[in-house]
Formats: C-alpha cells, structure tokens, sequence
C-alpha cells in the first residue's frame, strides 16, 4: 500500500488502480482513501452478493458492508477523501440502474457521515465505465482509460486478484523424494501432522534423517538458511520444514522469524520452550506479530518465505499439507493478499479440519481484518 500515484481524473484514477492493487480487479469493490490530493493505497473486497428477491436481505447487506469497508479506509492515517470504483463482468441495458448502485449509494453516504470528500465513485464493466453520480451520462469506452502511470519495478498488473494462488506444479520423482525423506524423518522425530502415523519403529533409517533432526539444534539458522533457496530446498530441508510447521510452536517461531529476523527467532523460540516447560507468558511484541501488531516486515522477505512454504506445500504428502498451508495463508495475509490466505486456508481446512490455526486465520479473515502495519505503511 506504499505506491504514491497522482491522477488528474476518474480515466487516469482508473489507469493507476491496477498499479495501487497490482492486478486488474474482477467482480470488486476498491477503496482509495486520500490524504489531501494523492492516494497511496488502495483497499480491495469481493463485490458482495444478496438474493435480489428479499431486498431487506440486500439493504442490510449493504450497509453491513460499507460499515465494514468505510471503517477500514478511515483507519489510513490522515485519510480525508475517498474513491470508489466497482468492477463487474458485463455491462447493463439501456434503461437499467448501474451495477452495485445501491451498495456504491451507501458507500458514499457512510464515508461523507464519517467526514469524507468523495472523489469519484466508477463502475468499470466489460467494455466501458460510468460515472455513478452521472447515470444518465452515456459511458466511457475503456480505451479511454491511458496507459498505467510508469512506477519503478512494477513491470504490469496481474490478470485479477486471484492470480498467482496457484500452488506450483511438483514433478512425481521430486514429492516421492520429499515422501521417502519425510517418512525417514518422522523415524527419527515423530509423525509430521495429527493425521499421520508414526513409522514402525526398528528398521534402516536414512542418515540423513539424523543429519536433518539435527538442525532442529538451531531452528532460527535453519529457518533463516532456507530462505537462501525458497524454490530449491533438498528433499531433507523440505520434509524438516514438512515437520516443523505441522507444530504449531515451532510455527509460530518460523512465522515470527520471517516477518522480523533471526534475533526474534532466537527469542521466539527460547519464548515456546519456557512456555512449554513453565506456562510463562510470549512476550507481546513476539505474539503481537502473529495478529499484525509491531513493525511493518519486510514486504521482500515475506515473499520469499511465501514462495517457499508455497514450495513446501507442493511437495508435502497430502495428509501433512494443513501446517504448511495454513503458514502460507498467515504469510499470504501479511503481506496484504486475503484473497490468496482465503484460498490457502479453503486447502487447509480440508487437509485438516481440527486445525486450530486456520480456524483462527478464518475468522480474521472473514471479518476482512488486515494486519496493522497494513495501515501504518500506507501512511509513509
């Protein structure tokens, strides 16, 4: 939420959202909270649906969603104006009301209630975009939309927001290496998830199975070496993370670590195992990462951990993918994507239905809550 963009009206506005967003929205409503002339964010939320044959249903749909959205854009530092545009498929008829009209309608009237210049309210359609304020003003073709504004790195929007939640495509050989090493492990440490079954005890076990319990003698440098090779960890290091994130201590380490550093790693941990052993409390500003509160992570390094939990997943037997799936959604929240942490938290759910930490992260996300530091860098 950090890109500053200037437009000089509702065409260049339009051009600049997939900048703001990074994809081109789909079936959305997109907030733009400005301070004084320029916005440096951009607020996105699944266009919400009510059965057009009980308007009472619809009305309170309506108002229960802009009281949620409004609130959520007036909690950007500063915020004193707002723009709404609103993208559907298709494009209505000649005498019919715009899309959304009524939800747009109690949009404006929540945001100026709470003190907000409205700046543009758009609906974007197939082919054209309209003004919500201008109904009977005939609609704008999109080629009058310009190009979008040049941004340093940003080398062009994503096809929509559900873009890139695909998981990546694991060849057979390389998830049977990670199977066989995830098997060899669990010999040595115990089942990788609560669905598992421990492996029969005697037998050969792989040496590298002891070779890979043994980073477990210094979690955070293991942890933060891996993020050296997010696409291509060796099978050991991917069934190890396999383990680690079906435990919910030692998630909550790789979590905490990944959206700080090593040194909070080191403090995590040593946090969880003072807990575990004595029922001493987390320090708050190490559990206060885990529901967005301290300072905003490092955008880059949570990528990176996102692409390789994302990996990992790929790779995990699918009765051990509720831990790696549900950290990739809790990553995939922090930095921003809800939309992708939904999807996750759909897979994880099914691989683990009693998995407490996706429960969690479904409620937070439902409730459309973003992490506080979300609000903080749209302010710099």
């Amino acid at each position: 939420m950090t890109t500053i963009v200037h437009a000089a009206g509702a065409a260049e506005l339009l051009a600049a959202i997939p900048v703001l967003t990074g994809f081109t929205p789909r079936d959305s409503v997109v907030l733009l909270p400005f301070r004084r002339s320029r916005t440096a964010g951009a607020l996105r939320f699944d266009l919400p649906r009510a059965a057009p044959a009980r308007p009472p249903d619809e009305a309170s749909t309506a108002a229960e969603f802009a009281a949620t959205a409004i609130g959520l854009a007036c909690r950007v530092p500063e915020t004193d104006a707002l723009a709404i545009a609103v993208y559907t498929d298709g494009e209505p008829g000649r005498d019919e009301a715009l899309p959304a009209a009524a939800l747009v309608t109690e949009l404006m009237r929540r945001a100026e209630a709470c003190g907000l210049h409205m700046v543009e309210a758009l609906h974007v359609g197939t082919g054209h975009w309209s003004d919500y304020r201008e109904p009977l003003a005939a609609p704008h073709p999109l080629s009058e939309v310009p190009e979008p504004p040049p941004v340093p790195g940003f080398v062009g929007p994503a096809p929509d927001q559900l873009s890139g939640v695909e998981l990546p495509t694991a060849g057979l050989l390389a998830a049977e290496s990670v199977g066989r090493a995830l098997l060899a492990l669990e010999r040595v440490l115990g089942p990788a998830g609560p669905q598992r079954t421990a492996p029969p005890p005697g037998g050969r076990v792989d040496p590298r199975a002891h070779e890979a319990a043994l980073l477990l003698d210094d979690l955070p440098s293991f942890l933060e070496e891996v993020l050296d090779t997010p696409e291509t960890p060796s099978p050991f290091a991917t069934a190890t993370l396999v383990w680690i994130l079906n435990r919910p201590a030692l998630r909550d380490v790789a979590l905490v670590q990944w959206a700080s550093s090593i040194d909070h790693g080191d403090r995590a941990l040593a946090a969880q195992l003072c807990h575990s052993a004595t029922g001493c409390d987390v320090p708050d500003d190490l559990g206060g990462i885990l529901i967005g509160h301290g300072p905003c992570p490092d955008r880059d390094r949570l990528g990176v951990a996102l692409t390789l939990v994302r990996h990992i997943v790929s790779l995990a037997p699918r009765d051990a993918r509720g831990g790696p799936l549900a950290a990739a959604a809790w990553l995939s929240w922090a930095i921003g994507r809800s939309t992708h942490a939904a999807r996750y938290l759909d897979q994880a759910q099914e691989a683990d239905p009693e998995l407490s930490f996706a429960q969690l992260m479904r409620a937070v996300v439902d409730a459309g809550m973003l992490p506080d530091w979300a609000f903080r860098a749209a302010a710099l």
